[in-house]
């Protein structure tokens, strides 16, 4: 699957947005957004990503797919699941789960399943690679061997690879996004109204409210 097929699929499903005011989760102003949330219903074109995730990987001896939640959790899913029937082999799907400081670890017990097997990460969007170097730590605090990290779409190839997060680093497709601090965004100074649809436009709005 090429860089533009994985795009394509975001399109198709309306998860790629143009021509907005998007606030990013690192506070930056932009136009253009890819909600991740957009194209998981459709479990056709998941399986077929993940499918090819599993392609990729199938002979490096991957024993678990480990993903934070939530939208990590599907793909962790879908992925363990093709590269078990393409390997013959019982390949577990597991996931972390966010504190409330915000950190991912294991719960339920997937520490355990994690321990001395060689591990496979995947996620959906790379903004800041945030979620992805929490997953990492807490592969290697369960004791297990990261492979290599896979995600759909790395939105700050220049900041986020192999040699930022310390790790074999693997994106599907990449998409540079122009953004700017509120002070300097031009789609404030000419008024355009901020999108509370999608990223973090509806809490900017309430903490501006908030903060008067």
């Amino acid at each position: 699957m090429t860089s533009d097929e994985v795009l394509g699929i975001f399109k198709k499903t309306g998860g790629y947005i143009t021509g907005s005011h998007i606030v990013y989760t690192s506070g930056k102003h932009g136009e253009a957004y890819l909600n991740k949330d957009a194209i998981y219903p459709h479990t056709y074109d998941i399986s077929q990503i993940c499918q090819d995730i599993a392609v990729r990987f199938k002979d490096n001896d991957i024993d678990v797919v480990a993903a934070p939640a939530l939208g990590g959790i599907i793909l962790s899913q879908w992925t363990a699941y093709h590269l078990s029937k393409l390997t013959n082999r019982d390949i577990l799907g597991v996931y972390t789960e966010k504190t409330p400081d915000k950190n991912q670890i294991f719960t339920r017990g997937y520490d355990k399943l994690i321990k001395g097997k060689r591990v496979l990460i995947v996620e959906d969007i790379t903004t800041t690679g945030g979620s992805v170097m929490k997953v990492i730590e807490s592969v290697k605090n369960a004791g297990g061997e990261i492979v290599v990290v896979c995600v759909l779409v790395n939105r700050d190839p220049q900041n986020i690879n192999s040699e930022s997060i310390g790790v074999p680093f693997y994106p599907l497709a990449e998409m540079k996004v122009q953004a700017w601090d509120e002070d300097e965004c031009p789609l404030c100074k000419k008024g355009i109204p901020i999108n509370t649809t999608v990223g973090k436009g509806k809490e900017f709005l309430l903490k501006k409210k908030t903060s008067y």
